[in-house]
This record gives C-alpha cells, sequence and structure tokens, in this order.
C-alpha cells in the first residue's frame, strides 16, 4: 500500500478517532529483565533491581502517551500505552503491553477490550507496536483493524487493546493470551490518565486469534481476575480455536492454511519451552525456520499441499506419538478450561471448502477454512451443560474464515451494545446442533 492510499485510510478513521486531552506520560523505574524480550523500542524492556515478582498482576510497570498511527502516520489521536505485569503460560510472572484509546463521546463507565487477529510470531508485529508507529508486513493486520475499532469509539466505549500474544509473541498459546488480556484490563483501570477505573463495564471482543484471547480471557476471569470478571457484560467472538490437535489434523494438506500448522506448533512450543525441531525431518526444520519469526502473512497459501507426514522424522507421522505436543495441546484445549460465568455471543463459518480446505476427518468434519466448527459447537453446548445460559451462537454454513468477519462484526457490536444497555442475554442453549469431543488427547501407542 502506497503512502498516498495509507494517507486516505488515515485520514478516515481519524474522522471517527477523536478523543480527548491525553495525560502526560511518564515511567516508573526499571526493575528487572524481561526474559526473552529483544524488544527494539526500550518502552518494552522491564529492567531494574526489583524483580517483577514483586508487582502484582496487573501493576502498572511504565506508561507513555504518543499519537495513535496508521500505517506509519501519526494522526491527531492520543494513544496510552502501559507496560504491565502479568503471567505467562507456565504461571511465570512477565511484562507486557496495552494500549488505551478514550473516546471523546465516553465518560470512562464503558470500554471494550479488543482483541486484535495479528497472529504472528514477532512481537514487533503487535497492536501496541504498529500503534506507535512501527510499519512491517505482519503488523498490517493491526493498522487495519482501526477501521473495526473506530466505530465503537464514536458510540462511546474507551478501548484497551492489548498485545495477546506477549512480548515472545507465543501464537496459539491460549492461556497466555487470557492473563495478558485480564492484565492489561487490570492495567488500564489502575494507571492515572486513561480515564478508566474499578466501576469501569468492559465488553470482550476479538476475532479469530482475538477469539483465542477473548474466550480464554472469559474462562480464567472467575479464578485469575474475579474483579475485571465483576466488570464483564459479556465476550463476542467467532472464528474461534477449541482443540489445536483437530485443527492440525482439519488443515493438513490443504491450500492455504496448512501454513498455520507449523506457526502453532512453534508458538506453542515456544510457550512451554518444547524442543520441537528434535522431531523434524530436514524439510520440516527448513520450514519452521522460515517462520520462526513469520506471521500469519507469510504463511497463509505459502505450502499448498504440504502436511503434517512431509515435516517430521517417520516415527513421529501421529502427532500424538510426541508425548511434549499431547502435554501441550491439553493445556490450550478450551475444552478442559472452565465455563464462563459472563453472557457470550459465539459466531462460527463452515464453508471452508471456499479457501481451499477440503478435509472431513473422522469426528472433526468441516470448518471455516481454519476453524473447527464441530468444536466451537461443542464448547457452547459446554458452556449451556454447565451452568452459562446465556451462550447465543450463530453458524454460519454458507461463509468461510475470511467472509464470516465482516458479517459478524457488526452482529457482535450491536450484541455488545445491548448487554452494556442492560438487555437480558439471548440464549441458543437447547438448539446447538451437537459438536465433536473435546476430550484431552492420548499419547499414540507405539511399538
Amino acid at each position: 500500500m502506497n503512502r498516498s492510499t495509507a494517507g486516505l485510510l488515515a485520514v478516515a478513521v481519524v474522522t471517527a478517532l477523536t478523543v480527548g486531552a491525553a495525560p502526560t506520560a511518564w515511567a516508573t523505574p526499571a526493575t528487572a529483565t524481561q526474559t526473552g524480550s529483544k524488544a527494539s523500542d526500550p518502552f518494552y524492556r522491564y529492567e531494574g533491581s526489583v524483580p517483577l515478582s514483586s508487582y502484582a498482576p496487573g501493576d502498572v510497570l511504565k506508561k507513555r502517551t504518543l499519537d495513535y498511527h496508521i500505517l506509519g502516520i501519526p494522526t491527531p489521536v492520543k494513544a496510552v500505552q502501559l507496560l504491565y505485569r502479568t503471567t505467562d503460560a507456565q504461571g511465570r510472572p512477565s511484562a507486557n503491553v496495552t494500549t488505551v484509546v478514550r473516546s471523546h463521546r465516553g465518560d470512562g463507565s464503558k470500554a471494550v477490550s479488543y482483541q486484535s487477529f495479528y497472529d504472528s510470531l514477532d512481537p514487533e508485529d503487535g497492536p501496541s507496536r504498529a500503534i506507535a508507529g512501527k510499519v512491517t508486513l505482519g503488523g498490517i493486520i493491526a493498522n487495519v483493524e482501526s477501521i473495526v475499532m473506530a466505530p465503537l469509539l464514536l458510540k462511546g466505549y474507551d478501548l484497551v487493546i492489548p498485545d495477546t500474544e506477549g512480548q515472545t509473541a507465543e501464537f496459539a498459546a491460549g492461556p497466555a493470551y487470557g492473563t495478558n488480556t485480564l492484565d492489561s484490563i487490570r492495567a488500564s483501570t489502575r494507571a492515572g490518565g486513561t480515564g478508566l477505573h474499578g466501576g469501569t463495564r468492559f465488553g470482550l471482543l476479538g476475532y479469530s486469534g482475538g477469539a483465542i484471547a477473548t474466550n480464554w480471557a472469559a474462562a480464567l476471569a472467575p479464578a485469575y481476575a474475579p474483579e475485571v470478571n465483576k466488570q464483564l457484560v459479556g465476550f463476542a467472538e467467532a472464528g474461534l480455536l477449541v482443540a489445536p490437535a483437530h485443527n492440525l489434523k482439519y488443515v493438513d494438506g490443504s491450500l492455504v492454511w496448512n501454513g498455520v500448522m507449523p506457526m502453532a506448533v512453534i508458538g506453542v512450543s515456544r510457550a512451554y519451552g518444547i524442543d520441537i525441531k528434535r522431531y523434524l525431518n530436514p524439510k520440516g526444520i527448513a520450514v519452521f525456520d522460515e517462520l520462526e519469526h513469520g506471521s500469519i502473512v507469510d504463511a497463509l497459501g505459502r505450502y499448498p499441499g504440504m502436511t503434517w507426514k512431509d515435516l517430521v522424522k517417520p516415527e513421529y507421522k501421529d502427532p500424538n506419538s510426541i508425548p511434549a505436543f499431547v502435554d501441550a495441546v491439553n493445556k490450550v484445549n478450551l475444552g478442559e478450561a472452565a465455563t464462563p460465568t459472563v453472557p457470550g455471543f459465539i459466531g462460527q463459518g463452515n464453508a471452508g471448502v471456499l479457501e481451499g480446505t477440503f478435509n472431513r476427518p473422522p469426528g472433526i468434519g468441516t470448518g471455516d477454512g481454519v476453524m473447527v466448527a464441530g468444536d466451537v459447537r461443542a464448547l457452547a453446548n459446554q458452556y449451556c451443560a454447565t451452568g452459562n445460559k446465556s451462550i447465543k451462537y450463530e453458524q454460519y454454513n454458507l461463509l468461510s474464515h475470511f467472509g464470516a468477519m465482516p458479517y459478524w462484526t457488526p452482529r457482535a457490536m450491536s450484541w455488545l451494545d445491548d448487554r452494556f444497555a442492560g438487555k437480558a442475554a439471548p440464549t441458543s442453549c437447547g438448539r446447538i446442533p451437537a459438536g465433536n469431543s473435546l476430550a484431552p488427547e492420548k499419547p499414540a501407542v507405539t511399538n
């Protein structure tokens, strides 16, 4: 996209993104090195004498105010960025960044935590970097999403936009997405100058990769962040990853989406400290090296027809023959997580053939090209059966992953409007078709 086109996009979005005066930036003393963080911007590094573990999850470590950028072009909109303490996938203290954008029509009483679908193995592609002016190919998604966020600001919602994958870009590691999101909300209410506070009501919104963060945040909130859970009015999501082991089989050999298979394995392996390369053949090592710091933009359509067997040594043609794989995919299976206690709106496409995914694996079935519809139905039914009757589910049998988002997004925003307005949440419980088993994966029996 050339600079002229980018400028027109920026002008269009800025027309909507007009916020009030921003506070003066400040920073607390840095105190401990963030493990694995090699951010080019020092704002992202926490490097002082006090260990991160001495801070509570959601505590603010640094704060700055800057211009909101779109495709590298600064706008008059101001954004407040926060470095805050959170928890990684293994339960260890970590630091992450979120961005708060205030609506000129808002009063701090309502906000939307918007989880981006930036889907990348490079932390430099995160939404906070794009907002700060960094332009990368993988960060193009976070820039374009400004068009989605602008209507929310016009409605008077303040926005909180976390870097859901954390500072080591742990793509597909859902539990870390959830804690990063919940602690982002905590930080936004604790930092001065954001206009948000303990009485602010929040809605969670996300598609695809953003849906991973949205659902994990809703599931973890009652136990991990009960005070945040009390502030939530509901969660809206679509294009959801539920049981990643199923998705691996669904996209295997597809024309477009099979590149997310190695991406997800890299991200989850990174999150849980797994040396995945020991199981790969030379081709697998080459592919994983190519994608180690890649984004969804790098992976889509790059390896048409590639299968799991093409990447691994013969003895690992069944991924369940890798004990570390089985352990990790069970940790990131939403079917093993708690049931959210707030209303939810879940949408899911089911026309994956439109995007070159023709598989119908036994016990898994079809999906939108990358996400498995039967898994999402099963999760919605599970929530209904375990005490949350305020679950609305929609399946779009004529829409694929790309096609479902523009249809679902305005419906999700309208659903959130109703939750903030105090209207009773609609339910699909009792009318959702049966889904797949979400039981944990079991190790393969080997000779």
